[in-house]
C-alpha cells in the first residue's frame, strides 16, 4: 500500500538523504544564483525608472560563499547552474565566479545577462569555462528597445551579441519577455534572427515581477498566439525534450540553425514539474520565483554553520514548497521582491 503523501502546509521532518525533493516528488536539479541586485538597466517590466535602493558590498555573497554554495548544491544533486543578477557582469568578480561553478563536475552552467558588457566579457567568460549564456533581448527596434529598458543601449546588445558569437560559446539564447502592445509584432522579427545568427530564442510571458507592481493581465501575450505568428511565417516541428522544461521547443521546419521556445508561465505554469530553486544576491533561498518565504543562508554561512546545517536549512524549506505560485487564483499574492531583487 502507497505511503499518503505529506500535506506540504504541516509536511513534517524532510528527509534527511537522498535527492533533494519536495512533498509533491519534484525532484530539484537546477539552481539560479544571483550575484548582485544592481543593474545597468531599468526594464520597465522590472524595476522603477530612478532604480532600487542597491545592496551594499558586505551585504552580498562574496565569491567564497557563492563557491560553498554552489558545492554544497552539487553534492546534493544539482547539475544545472544558472548565474544571475541583477545584472551579473557589472560583479567585477564574475569570471571567478563561473570559473569555480564551471570546475564542478559533469555540470551545465549558464549566466543570463542584457548583454551591455559582452564586448569585454564574453572571452573571458568562455576562458572561464562557460558554454551557454543567456542573453535579454526585448526588441530588435532602437526606440522600442529604449522605451522597454530606458536606456538608450542598443548598439552596446548588439556589440555583446557579436562578441558571444565570436566567443564561440556552444550555445547563444536570448530572452525576449512579450508584452501585449510593446512588442507583441516582433515575434517573427525574433526568429529571423534566430535563423540568421543560430541563436536558441526563447518567448516568455509577461509576469507580474515589475517593482512599481503596475502588471496587467490584459498585457500578457499566450505563448500559443506568439507560436502561431511564428510558425505562420517559418513553419515549426517540435523538438523531444527528455527532461520536463520550462520551455517548449521548436526547431525550424526546413532544417535552418536556431530554435524557437515558448514560456507560458501565466497561461500554462509547469509549477506541476518545476526543478527549481533560487539563491537572492544576499543569500535568501527561495523554492518558487513567486515564494512569499525565504531561508537566510547568508546568516548561517556567516554565523560558522557547518554543511550538514547547511543542508538541513536547504531540505526543510524545499520541503514546504507549495503546490505552485497561484497567478491564475483569486488568491494570488505577488512577492515582495520584484526580478531584479529575486534574481532573474
Amino acid at each position: 500500500m502507497t505511503a499518503p503523501r505529506p500535506d506540504w502546509r504541516n509536511p513534517g521532518p524532510a528527509p534527511t538523504e537522498g535527492p533533494l525533493v519536495d512533498t509533491f516528488g519534484r525532484v530539484a536539479s537546477d539552481v539560479r544564483i544571483s550575484v548582485i541586485d544592481k543593474c545597468n538597466l531599468r526594464c520597465t517590466y522590472c524595476m522603477p525608472a530612478e532604480g532600487l535602493p542597491w545592496l551594499s558590498k558586505d551585504a552580498i555573497l562574496t565569491v567564497d560563499e557563492i563557491d560553498r554554495l554552489a558545492t554544497l548544491f552539487h553534492r546534493l544533486g544539482v547539475r544545472d547552474f544558472k548565474i544571475t543578477g541583477g545584472e551579473p557582469t557589472v560583479r567585477r568578480e564574475l569570471p571567478e565566479i563561473v570559473r569555480r561553478v564551471c570546475a564542478l563536475p559533469d555540470v551545465d552552467v549558464s549566466v543570463t545577462t542584457n548583454g551591455l558588457l559582452l564586448d569585454r566579457l564574453a572571452a573571458p567568460l568562455r576562458a572561464a569555462g562557460l558554454r551557454r549564456i543567456t542573453v535579454s533581448c526585448d526588441s530588435l527596434l532602437r526606440h522600442r528597445y529604449a522605451a522597454m529598458t530606458r536606456r538608450d543601449a542598443f548598439d552596446a546588445l548588439t556589440r555583446g551579441l557579436s562578441a558571444a558569437k565570436e566567443a564561440e560559446f556552444a550555445l547563444v539564447k536570448i530572452n525576449c519577455v512579450v508584452i501585449r502592445g510593446e512588442n507583441d509584432d516582433e515575434a517573427v522579427a525574433f526568429a529571423r534572427l534566430a535563423r540568421d545568427g543560430g541563436f536558441d530564442v526563447r518567448f516568455i510571458e509577461y509576469m507580474p515581477l515589475d517593482a512599481e507592481q503596475a502588471w496587467e493581465r490584459g498585457k500578457v501575450v499566450p505563448a500559443e498566439e506568439t507560436r502561431a505568428a511564428v510558425a505562420a511565417a517559418f513553419p515549426l516541428v517540435a523538438e523531444t525534450q527528455d527532461s520536463p522544461q520550462p520551455a517548449s521547443a521548436y526547431r525550424f521546419a526546413d532544417g535552418a540553425p536556431g530554435s524557437i521556445g515558448f514560456i507560458p508561465s501565466v497561461t500554462n505554469p509547469f509549477c506541476g514539474t518545476c526543478n527549481r530553486m533560487r539563491v537572492t544576491a544576499e543569500g535568501s533561498f527561495r523554492v518558487c520565483l513567486f515564494a512569499l518565504e525565504e531561508t537566510d543562508l547568508r546568516a548561517a554561512l556567516r554565523s560558522g554553520a557547518d554543511d550538514a546545517e547547511l543542508e538541513r536549512l536547504v531540505r526543510e524549506a524545499l520541503w514546504r514548497k507549495w503546490p505552485g505560485h497561484k497567478i491564475n487564483h483569486p488568491d494570488f499574492v505577488r512577492p515582495a521582491r520584484s526580478m531584479s531583487m529575486i534574481g532573474g
